[in-house]
């Protein structure tokens, strides 16, 4: 079989939703929307919005979570979601969203409130183990998806981010050879 590379399932930079680290979350929510709009059909949709430096670096990533708790300010204020949140209970997550009154007014006046959110304040900075080299192969990149429970990993050619290998893109792609596969069933 066909040895496929990361660069070959990748989105490229220029077909993924970007922002400038000074821009907002309003213009960031627009920059998805043009994104999607150009994206062929048959792909996924986008899940998130990678953030620029001023000499068009990737330096951050806004996903949908990123998104809505910008939205939500008070989430800053809960210690416990520094930890793995596997372990919350549902009466937990129900008193924590009692307790620290959250989502009670965050869609009253939702534009100003985009408006006024830099996503520079809200982007996650990727670490070290969220890059992929370009020439990796897939079985190389299912490893750091799987361990870190990733949406997906920011493609370099040398130290440069070229663009982004997407968890729906590296399914499907295992899913077709899963189905180009021979296999006689044996009904016992």
């Amino acid at each position: 079989m066909k040895t496929i590379h990361v660069r070959e399932l990748m989105v490229p930079l220029a077909d993924y939703p970007t922002v400038e680290e000074n821009a907002t979350l309003y213009e960031a929510v627009f920059a998805l929307e043009q994104a999607r709009q150009k994206l062929d059909q048959a792909r996924s949709q986008h899940r998130a919005i990678l953030v620029l430096d001023k000499n068009g670096q990737v330096t951050g990533k806004i996903a949908y979570l990123d998104l809505l708790q910008a939205l939500e300010p008070k989430y800053g204020e809960i210690e416990e979601l520094k930890y793995t949140i596997s372990s919350f209970t549902p009466e937990f997550i129900k008193s924590q969203l009692q307790k620290f009154e959250l989502w009670q007014k965050p869609l009253d006046d939702i534009c100003r409130k985009a408006a006024r959110i830099h996503v520079k304040d809200i982007m996650h900075t990727p670490g070290e183990t969220e890059f992929i080299n370009e020439d990796a192969t897939l079985g190389e990149a299912v490893h750091p998806l799987i361990i870190g429970r990733r949406q997906s990993l920011l493609v370099k050619r040398g130290n440069v981010v070229v663009g982004v290998l997407r968890l729906s893109d590296v399914v499907e792609k295992v899913c077709e050879m899963i189905k180009a596969c021979e296999i006689t069933s044996s009904h016992s």
